[in-house]
């Protein structure tokens, strides 16, 4: 018999096949779920979080253009391969092990693919999705090396000798189970301006009210009135020019600003995760963003221009050079060395002292970004634009939380 790897009876080799397709099975299943709490929260409680730096975290994946294809995310079809290559090993045959064989191939061509594409284009690595990536290479190692031989020569005879059959019928299986996850994100998205809006929007009004900080950032992304609290909806938003999820907030109010226009004030309370401006971290996260707070700081006149410009600019503002060149091109190399501007910045940074500590693990009530403050109520971390809006839509018609009652009587006289 030629070489083997799932047909041998009770080998090594075969039990690490068999993990490798249940990793793979685990990493994608994680990986589908971070997508939907990423992307599609059900409540403010139930957020997403899988960050540990600008570069290792997991909503950078779950946010980019490649999460999801039609709707699928990505990680149903590394679902599918694991399910391939566990199967094998439980109900092993040649034309099974020569199709996953193939597949086997492909799949590893995408995993360095995705890989390239995550540190070169995102500039971030998804750890749950690098779990899927060590799987998937080590799942293709063995069935390279002990993986069943065809007789042709060449990439043909060693990769290439599936089961036309097989792929046919993995082929029908997964479009079938690709609609399903089509119609399950369809749904997903009609419930974000649904019922799920609707919950979202009765929690932030059960939420205790909180101070605005004794010093609001006189640095404002919109304004609508003098005064800050005179205006509709009023927000504060501790953010870090080098957070992903407030590349993500950003991005979601750029279109309400303009559908809200003239009734929202929104104050940038700078709150860069960088040791040398912020004690609450204890070390660089964002390496650079208290460079940015300091350039974005200077000239109050030049603030929104440069705070877009950065936000626009995420992937390159991660630069020294990059930040350098934006200093010149304002006139602001004076900035990162002035001691004005530094007290200012740590002014509003200190700011977050004020709150009480949601964690015994920070030293500061405001310990993460994005956290909100929207007409006195606090949100830590994102929310989609679909609940931003149901919220503010809500105080935009003045509504209030119910008073609490006892139970609900609701019956009918049949008699």
């Amino acid at each position: 018999m030629s070489e083997s790897l799932t047909l041998t009876h009770r080998n090594w080799r075969k039990s690490l096949s068999f993990f490798s397709g249940l990793g793979m099975i685990a990493s994608s299943v994680l990986t589908v779920r971070h997508f939907y709490l990423a992307n599609y929260p059900q409540s403010i409680f139930k957020g997403s979080f899988c960050d540990i730096n600008s570069f290792f975290n997991c909503d950078s994946s779950a946010y980019s253009s490649i999460a999801q294809f039609f709707g699928v995310p990505l990680g149903y079809f590394g679902l599918v391969i694991g399910f391939l290559v566990a199967l094998g090993v439980l109900f092993p045959s040649v034309s099974m092990e020569k199709t996953n064989k193939s597949i086997s191939l492909m799949n590893a061509l995408g995993v360095v693919g995705l890989f390239f594409y995550s540190v070169f284009i995102t500039e971030s690595l998804c750890l749950l999705c690098m779990g899927y990536y060590v799987f998937s290479l080590l799942s293709f190692a063995l069935f390279w090396k002990y993986g069943w031989r065809g007789e042709k020569p060449g990439w043909w005879g060693k990769f290439l000798s599936f089961s036309l059959k097989h792929i046919l019928v993995f082929a029908l299986i997964t479009a079938a189970g690709a609609y399903s996850f089509h119609l399950y994100t369809d749904a997903k998205k009609k419930a974000m301006t649904g019922g799920v809006a609707a919950q979202v929007v009765r929690e932030y009004h059960t939420l205790e009210k909180v101070p605005n900080p004794s010093l609001i950032s006189p640095f404002w992304t919109s304004k609508a009135t003098e005064k800050f609290e005179k205006a509709p909806i009023h927000m504060v938003v501790y953010a870090d020019f080098m957070c992903p999820d407030c590349l993500y907030l950003y991005q979601q109010l750029k279109r309400l600003k303009k559908e809200y226009k003239g009734k929202m004030n929104i104050a940038f309370q700078f709150f860069p995760l960088d040791a040398p401006c912020n004690r609450v971290v204890d070390k660089d996260f964002h390496p650079g963003s208290c460079e940015l707070s300091y350039i974005a700081a200077h000239d109050p006149d030049k603030f929104k221009q440069i705070h877009q410009e950065i936000f626009e600019n995420f992937k390159k503002a991660h630069s020294k050079e990059w930040r350098l060149k934006l200093a010149r091109k304002y006139g602001l190399e004076e900035a990162l060395t002035d001691k004005k501007t530094q007290r200012l910045v740590k002014r509003i940074i200190e700011t977050g002292t004020e709150y009480e500590k949601t964690s015994d693990k920070y030293t500061h009530g405001i310990r993460s970004t994005p956290t909100m403050i929207i007409n006195n109520r606090m949100i830590i971390g994102t929310l989609p634009y679909a609940h931003l809006k149901a919220i503010f839509d809500s105080l935009l018609r003045g509504e209030k939380q119910p008073e609490k009652r006892r139970f609900i009587e609701r019956w009918i006289d049949y008699r």
